[in-house]
């Protein structure tokens, strides 16, 4: 019995166990992520996964910690204004969670929790103070820009046609149903009907919001 349970524990590690929640809530959704479902992925009992989870909260935890740990920091001190520095971070934090939408939001619960989420906060704070902010509102701006590139990658409006679909019927059927809007009252949103059902480019898509970010944080910094 001790052997097999030692054999259990090296195959059922945390990693493992993170991984495949993330992979799961990549194809299904955060909802799909259970202790049970992962237990039969693993072909152990759910019993098992408590070696290293108490709960569903604490593995929620643990996938948080993972996306946290993903950023990778720039170098600090690097001579560049404090605004550019901030792009860079808020990029980098970008970086680590677009590829999971699904669990982006678990972010937050491990920020000023985990090592590298401290390690992140306190550059911005950094940054916020360098450009005059006291340190009440540089808690108040630093929150929010997190909780904003949080909110860009979980609620990524772009459209994504079901395997089902019929490639971009969805789609003409949206634009169609905009065109068909008077044009009295909706000149604006007839106008820009085709930008707004289509697949925009990602990467353009994702800059243009962080420089609205900053440069938003850049304005009140003046004022």
């Amino acid at each position: 019995m001790p052997k097999r349970s030692d054999t259990t524990r090296t195959r059922l590690s945390r990693e493992s166990i993170v991984a495949s929640a993330i992979d799961l809530a990549d194809a299904e959704g955060l909802e799909a992520v259970t202790i049970r479902r992962l237990a039969q992925q693993h072909g152990v009992t759910p019993m098992a996964m408590y070696w290293h989870f108490n709960d569903k909260d604490s593995l929620l935890d643990g996938l948080a910690e993972h996306l946290i740990a993903g950023v990778e920091l720039p170098e600090p001190g690097d001579g560049a204004a404090w605004d550019v520095q901030l792009r860079l971070i808020l990029e980098r934090f970008l970086e680590a969670i677009r590829p999971h939408p699904a669990i982006a939001a678990l972010a937050m619960r491990q920020i000023l929790a985990a090592e590298s989420g401290l390690q992140m906060a306190e550059r911005v704070l950094g940054l916020l103070r360098q450009a005059g902010f006291s340190a009440v509102k540089a808690a108040e701006v630093g929150t929010f820009l997190m909780c904003a590139v949080i909110t860009l990658v979980a609620s990524d409006p772009s459209p994504f046609p079901r395997a089902d679909d019929e490639p971009g019927q969805a789609v003409r059927d949206k634009r169609a149903r905009l065109e068909a809007l008077s044009p009295e009252r909706y000149p604006n949103v007839i106008a820009s009907a085709p930008a707004l059902v289509t697949c925009r480019e990602q990467d353009g898509y994702f800059g243009l919001n962080l420089d609205l970010l900053v440069q938003g944080v850049r304005g009140i910094s003046r004022d």
